[in-house]
This record gives C-alpha cells, structure tokens and sequence, in this order.
C-alpha cells in the first residue's frame, strides 16, 4: 500500500510520521486490517533514515493502533483504532450536561466597538482614563516585583486594604480597620466570595427588583432561590422581604436601574428588620463617588450597629472595567472565612495591579481623577435629561437622579413590545442602550429605557438621541 505522508520543511521526522500515520487510521484513511509497508520500504520511499520510521511505528504499536505479526508484517489494530476513533469523533456530542441554570443566561460584551453611539448603562469613559499616570505606576511596580516572584495573602495587598480603608473613611464615611478589607477582582468576585462564605445552596437571598442582573446570577449559580423585592421612591420595600432570607443584596445609595437613593427611614428599616432575622445585607455601593447634588445618606456600613452589613465597591466605574478591582469591607466576625473563600478562589489579585492602585490612591491621583469625572459627567448628565425632556417630552418620564452614569425614564406610551423593535431599530443605527424591562425578575417588568452617559460625550449625546428619536417614530409611525 503507498502512504501518503508529507516530511516537506518538517524537523521532526519520526514524529510527524506517526502523527500523520495517527490521523490516517483515526479518520478511516487506513481500515482496520490494512496492511503497513514495511520500515525499510517506507523509509525508502520518504528519503529518511530506517531508525526514523521504526520510531515511529514502536508509538503507534505502544498505543495499540498497529500490531506486528511475524512473517506477515505489520497491520492496523481492529479494535483500538475503532475505540479510538468512535471516542475522538463522539466528543462533541458528550453525555455530559450542565446544570439547568446556565440554559437562560446570555452572555455580552459590555461595549461593542461597531456601535457609535454607546449608551449602555454603566460604562465609564476609558479615554479620559490617566492612562500616562497608570502605565508609570505599573512599570514601577513590575520593575520593584522579586524576580522570582512571589504568593500574596488573599486579603490583599498591604498597602492597597491600608488605602481603600482611608478612602472609604473620608469618602463615604465608611469606618473600619484596613485587616476587615479584602482585595477582589471586582464586584462579582466579591458576590462569589460572601455567598460561598454565607450561604448553602438553597438558602433564600432577597434582592431589588427591576435589579442588577448579575449579582442575581452569582447567587443562582452557587443553588440559592433569589427572590426579587419590589421598589418605591424610597427604594427597597422591607415590608415585603421574604421572613426566610438570609441574605439582603441592595444598592441604597443608587438604586440600579431606576436611580432612587435609599431613605434613611427605609434603611434604618432594613437595619431592624436584618437583626431580627438574624439575616446579612450586601451594601453595593458602586458607584457613589459620582454624586451631583444634594448631601449623600450615611452608608447602611455607617449606620449598622449589629455588624450585619458587607459593604462592597469597585473601581469598575470610577477608573476601568478592565482593571477587575473591587473590595469587601467585611464584619470582623466574617474576616478568616473571607481569606479562605477567596484564597479558594483564585488565591490573590495580581499584585503588581494592587500596588499600583495603591500608589494611584497614595499619590492623591485617585480623588483628583474622581473629581474631574464627576464634573464630566454631571454635564453629560444635565446635557441627556435636557434633550430627552425636551425632544422626548410625549415618549418619556425621566426618573429623578443625582448620581452614577444613567438615566432612567419610563415610558408610559410605548409598550415592551414596541420597545424590543425599537432596541433593534437602533443597534441597526449604531446605537446601544438597554431596555428597563431586561433588568426585570419576578416583578412586573415596566416599560422603560435605560440610558448611560460614561462612555458618550456631550457631542455623542447630541448626535445619538435625534438619531433614537426617530428609531421610536418609525416603530410607532410618528
């Protein structure tokens, strides 16, 4: 029998002459029973030393896939090749099956580069990013890093927790020592790490509804029954929490999507009520340093007198998405089992990452940046409530908001349904936004848009809105 085997600008001979003899008795080139040309003649054949295809062929009979008889040759193996090639061919229609929870969810990129007018919620202007400043404290750092490298404590960076502890402290009022901060790579790390340390699987976790879909997912990913909690104008409505939750996930200081901030009265609530039930609240405070006006309420963190709140942030929103930065500010009584969760999930963020942002936060360059974007995007903020109130007047009632990177308005005149036609009327026009209705879970969905102004100047804003206007007139012909 000829072989076809090709040595043409390879190194390897004996390896490429058993991979392409392989794959020939794999893929039913070679049947079973088919007779090999002899070592000497292959040899010939392919202008290479002898040695090179016994070495060859000793792989294929070591694996079971030839086999030697004396006085007749060498012939391929009927019953390994056929294993082998029915397992390689039925691997893509394993038994395997994952479990149900992952049947519904979709998985986004958060920005997509081919659409020109993105206003997608929550995403924060990479470009006015101190991207100089960053790649200086970066390079420091890979540069002051052991050549060898080294572990780091899962709590974190030293000098990062000792940071983020001033931080919070001065910014948000947040008080508690830096050994009750830990390090994660962002918010949903940080989700991960709490249940895991607080919760079984089917433990009860309450959270707003319309809410953040993600903190949902992180808890029915890990066996727990979400439960969502209507809101009002005053946010979440303890009264109707589930008597058996154990946990509490909420965003008081900006409520996401609709953008209420959580009343003093409701939060003290919420405080009273988590004591009684011997039940864990998740303070998501993720975006509050882009607060415009009026004077910030206490963090529940701040008001809890029992050590039942974890309050979380992140630098998703004030620096980068991609920089995968977040912390936990946990109660003492939770701190080593904290270490230990996160330890189990990944050991430690990556270090020199840590130590940058420590120095960014050290060196003052942190507030500074802080301050600059808030002003930024407070004008782009009064810049969209502005258009959308007076060229969106008949369409759209904008929620009141004072913070954070969205807007959200209702939209008592324009179905669900209708809204779906316009969303793809727009993508088809390069724009992006969500619809408040895909932040809905087991309470009524409300019609609504949501619309972010981080990653869309003024100059976008101005373009992009005319251009969603007339998505809604073509869908509902005015």
């Amino acid at each position: 029998m000829d072989l076809h085997v090709s040595l043409e600008g390879r190194k390897d001979l004996s390896r490429e002459i058993y991979r392409q003899l392989r794959h020939s008795i794999l893929d039913g080139g070679l049947h079973a029973g088919d007779r090999l040309p002899p070592t000497r003649l292959l040899a010939r054949g392919l202008g290479v030393a002898r040695n090179t295809v016994a070495l060859a062929y000793e792989q294929l009979w070591s694996e079971g896939l030839i086999t030697s008889r004396v006085g007749s040759g060498t012939f391929v193996s009927p019953d390994m090749a056929a294993a082998l090639r029915k397992s390689e061919s039925d691997w893509s229609a394993s038994s395997l099956k994952a479990r149900n929870v992952w049947d519904n969810i979709r998985v986004e990129p958060l920005v997509d580069d081919q659409l020109n007018f993105n206003f997608f919620a929550g995403t924060p202007d990479a470009a006015l990013f101190p991207h100089k400043i960053w790649r200086r404290l970066v390079d420091h750092q890979l540069g002051a890093q052991p050549a060898h490298g080294h572990d780091g404590h899962p709590a974190g960076h030293a000098g990062l927790r000792q940071a983020i502890a001033h931080h919070v402290r001065i910014a948000r009022g947040v008080h508690d020592a830096p050994d009750n901060v830990v390090i994660t790579t962002g918010t949903q790390q940080a989700l991960d790490i709490i249940a895991r340390v607080l919760l079984e699987p089917g433990d009860h976790v309450a959270m707003e509804d319309p809410g953040y879909p993600r903190a949902r997912l992180a808890f029915q990913s890990l066996g727990c029954r979400v439960h969502g909690v209507p809101v009002d104008r005053e946010g979440l409505v303890v009264q109707a929490l589930p008597p058996e939750t154990r946990l509490v996930y909420v965003c008081p200081s900006h409520q996401f999507p609709l953008g209420m901030t959580m009343s003093l009265p409701r939060r003290l609530a919420l405080l009273a009520w988590a004591n009684e039930r011997d039940a864990a609240i998740v303070e998501d405070d993720y975006d509050s340093e882009f607060r415009f006006k009026g004077r910030p309420i206490e963090p529940l963190q701040t008001l809890d007198a029992f050590g039942r709140v974890i309050y979380v942030g992140s630098f998703s929103k004030t620096l980068l998405p991609s920089l995968r930065l977040g912390f936990i500010v946990t109660p003492p009584s939770l701190r080593d089992a904290m270490h230990k969760a996160k330890y189990a999930s990944d050991g430690h963020t990556p270090l020199h990452t840590q130590a940058a942002l420590a120095s960014f936060i050290n060196q003052g360059e942190y507030a500074r940046h802080v301050r600059r974007m808030r002003a930024t995007y407070e004008e782009r903020h009064d810049v969209m409530v502005n258009v959308l109130e007076r060229d969106f007047a008949e369409l759209v009632e904008v929620l009141p908001s004072a913070a954070g990177l969205h807007v959200c308005a209702r939209t008592p005149c324009v179905s669900i349904e209708q809204l779906t036609d316009v969303l793809a009327l727009a993508r088809a026009a390069g724009i992006s936004f969500h619809r408040l209705s895909a932040f809905a879970d087991q309470q009524p969905a409300r019609a609504g848009i949501v619309l972010g102004y981080g990653a869309a100047g003024v100059p976008k804003i101005e373009g992009g809105l005319p251009r969603l206007r007339a998505c809604f007139a073509q869908v509902l012909g005015r």
